[in-house]
């Protein structure tokens, strides 16, 4: 969990001038937040995102000279600290799916209030993923399964193990949680994707608090 009382550094990449300062001004107003640079396109973003090391990116997804879901592969390739908090106009399933595949920890768009991006920023760098509910529904109806494959429930060990990444908990710290292996962790998250119809983390997450298994 992060320290509540450390600064979250972040980095803003976004093809607009306007969007970029009004964001900086928006977090410099506020306490515990520090941008530490501004980026107009995917591939800048990933160069500065490396230089700096920032807590979180803001990632926009269609930017001429290099897009979001591009930057947050190459990221996620390099073995990034920073997580990747996609803000963006575009909720459709196109745009959507593809971010979070990449790599990206959370998705809102640009009409959130102020206060729901703070927390959302502050949620990313605690590695949690942040979904906006237009976001989730989405995901969810793309990635829905037939019905017998929904219909099949998640073993007690599963559901600790989905509670636990659904709180940004890695791989080594549900292995030290619930005292077994990495490996056997990856085991029980492979299942868990194959009963839920997912690939991923983030998904599996959605899917989860969808049907009532979460919250």
């Amino acid at each position: 969990m992060a320290d509540p009382q450390r600064t979250i550094t972040l980095i803003v990449v976004d093809d607009h001038p306007v969007v970029r300062d009004g964001l900086r001004g928006m977090f410099d107003s506020a306490p515990g937040f520090e941008v530490l640079g501004e980026a107009a396109d995917g591939v800048t973003g990933v160069d500065l995102a490396t230089r700096l090391d920032p807590d979180v990116v803001l990632m926009d997804l269609r930017m001429p000279g290099g897009g979001g879901v591009d930057a947050i592969a190459e990221l996620t390739r390099r073995g990034a600290r920073s997580k990747v908090l996609v803000l963006t106009t575009y909720d459709t399933d196109s745009d959507t799916l593809p971010a979070i595949e990449a790599g990206a920890t959370g998705y809102l768009l640009k009409d959130a209030p102020r206060e729901e991006l703070f927390t959302a920023v502050r949620a990313a760098a605690d590695g949690r993923t942040v979904l906006s509910p237009a976001v989730a529904s989405r995901l969810v109806s793309r990635v829905r399964t037939p019905a017998a494959a929904r219909e099949e429930p998640l073993s007690a060990r599963e559901r600790e193990v989905l509670a636990l990444v659904a709180k940004g908990t890695p791989n080594r710290g549900i292995a030290v949680e619930l005292f077994i292996s990495e490996a056997t962790v990856k085991t029980h998250l492979t299942h868990l994707y194959a009963k839920l119809g997912v690939k991923d983390r983030a998904a599996a997450v959605a899917v989860a608090y969808d049907r009532g298994i979460l919250g």
